[in-house]
């Protein structure tokens, strides 16, 4: 079986792994190809993203299947392709806040409430500033681009296996069974109803802070998380604005994210700002994600800020429908339920 992939993000790169691991698993023949259109994979949203595997965090503000997918993922980032880890997730808020971290203890699950002493011990930084959070141990996080890195890795090594950077599917002849589309927003002309949500990002750099895991500090207007990176720096994101300006980044909203991380920890004042960029979030209208099939071509997209999280699940359903021609109604709509029962 021929089989294209349109897009080297973490839906595309995620989806050709599984393809790959199912293949092998029913020892069936396969040729595999991965299309991207930028001169090398993962420069999509994938770069600009968090990277925290946080189904339940996630809870908070999605529907359910959010977290039942997403914990999936929890599996594929630490043992299938281990490049996360599993040390938790904090959630804090300042003392005018407090109801705030009331009200997302409330709608998620998987935590246990810490005091100052315990917050001390899990992360000293941050003793002084907090008076309780939440702690998600089970939940882990990665560095985005160290995750691609690592997928392409093991996908080149397999010799039924092409790169095709820099080209443009839709210049290649239709000659594959199979197209899995995972262009994210760049699918829009195709999909209706697929939108854009726009993303900010910054990276600093500060050698007098020390923090182990992703931390989220609510706020009723700028909530903000900062996720340590392995070579010392921090991510701080993100905002979420409905345009598709994809590269433009505003000052107004890294006056918002450096506030936000100066209330986390003073220290941030004088951190380097070592990067800052944006990029659009592929979703729809419930910000829930979807396998659309039309014929042999599959769409795997609008998965919203959620890209590392639900790319695991999105895959490998997306491979069970290739392979075993499986349906799964929580992510496939009603059009294919219908074309089933025809």
């Amino acid at each position: 079986m021929r089989i294209r992939v349109i897009g080297a993000g973490a839906a595309g790169l995620t989806a050709a792994f599984e393809l790959l691991r199912v293949a092998r698993a029913q020892n069936r023949d396969l040729a595999l190809e991965i299309v991207e259109k930028s001169a090398k994979p993962g420069l999509g949203c994938s770069y600009f993203a968090g990277g925290m595997i946080a189904p339940w965090c996630e809870a908070e503000s999605t529907e359910p299947i959010v977290a039942r997918l997403g914990a999936e993922a929890l599996e594929f980032w630490t043992q299938i392709v281990p490049v996360a880890q599993r040390r938790g997730s904090l959630v804090v808020a300042r003392p005018r806040d407090r109801s705030e971290l009331l009200q997302f203890s409330r709608r998620t699950s998987h935590f246990v409430t810490l005091d100052r002493p315990a917050l001390a011990e899990l992360e000293p930084d941050l003793a002084g500033n907090f008076e309780t959070a939440l702690y998600f141990a089970e939940e882990a996080h990665l560095a985005p681009r160290d995750a691609m890195a690592e997928l392409v890795r093991l996908l080149a090594v397999e010799p039924n296996v092409v790169f095709r950077c820099g080209v443009d599917a839709a210049d290649l002849p239709d000659n594959v069974d199979w197209t899995l589309d995972c262009r994210g927003f760049a699918a829009r002309p195709d999909l209706a109803g697929l939108r854009g949500v726009k993303g900010e990002m910054m990276v600093l750099r500060s050698a007098d802070i020390r923090l182990s895991r992703p931390v989220r500090m609510l706020h009723p207007r700028h909530p903000v998380y900062i996720v340590p990176r392995p070579d010392g720096t921090f991510m701080v994101g993100a905002t979420m604005i409905e345009n598709e300006e994809r590269a433009r980044v505003t000052a107004r909203s890294l006056v918002e994210l450096v506030n936000s991380a100066f209330a986390l920890h003073p220290a941030f004042a004088e951190a380097e700002v070592v990067e800052t960029g944006s990029d659009v979030r592929p979703s729809f209208a419930d910000n829930l994600p979807r396998l659309l099939r039309k014929g042999r071509r599959l769409y795997l997209n609008g998965l919203y800020r959620h890209g590392f999280l639900l790319s695991p699940a999105l895959a490998s359903r997306a491979a069970r429908v290739v392979f075993d021609d499986a349906y799964f109604p929580e992510v496939m709509d009603e059009t294919e339920r219908q074309r089933r029962a025809s």
